[in-house]
């Protein structure tokens, strides 16, 4: 490439006639996108994933039925053992296992997995890190959602019975809690 044409790229971005792209999404944002997206992934056919209570915690993450011990939701009665999908926690689970090759969240619920992962202050957040809802401080852990967190105040998110995996906004649960990694 000549120089000309190399300058010629640099003005045109810094006077703003190039739209500028949003940034590489990192490998756990990728695959939270496509699972958003109902595309395949290892353990589902493809289409959109459902919210099951209790879903995505069989020995190996990824959609599965769930269970309706606990189950508290508004759809009755309780479609989770006749529903494959995902709850909050095993979505994130199940993300985590595909990006890092490995299930590093483990078995457990939102209590369990943020024990697993270090806070990070929201000055510092990266997409790919995950959004937890609830009370964390030194002397509790009492979480009850988590989400994918992956940029401009937005999560992938399986919120709960009646949805699929989708796009919301943080604030779509009350009780934000902070942002954590997995380092």
């Amino acid at each position: 490439m000549t120089a000309v044409a190399v300058l010629t790229g640099v003005l045109m971005v810094a006077s703003g006639s190039v739209p500028i792209l949003p940034a590489t999404l990192n490998r756990v944002t990728t695959i939270a996108h496509a699972i958003a997206a109902g595309q395949y992934q290892a353990g589902w056919r493809g289409g959109g994933i459902p919210y099951s209570w209790g879903g995505g915690h069989d020995d190996d993450p990824g959609p599965s039925y769930g269970t309706c011990e606990g189950y508290s939701g508004a759809i009755l009665p309780c479609p989770a053992t006749r529903t494959r999908g995902l709850d909050c926690s095993g979505l994130a689970r199940w993300v985590y296992r595909l990006a890092y090759g490995r299930d590093v969240l483990g078995p457990g619920n939102t209590d369990e997995h943020i024990r697993r992962l270090t806070q990070v202050p929201a000055a510092k957040a990266q997409p790919g890190d995950l959004v937890f809802y609830g009370r964390v401080d030194e002397s509790k852990v009492k979480t009850h959602h988590v989400g994918v967190y992956i940029g401009q105040g937005k999560m992938i998110n399986a919120l709960r019975t009646g949805t699929d995996v989708r796009i919301d906004p943080l604030t779509a649960v009350k009780g934000f809690a902070g942002y954590f990694r997995y380092l």
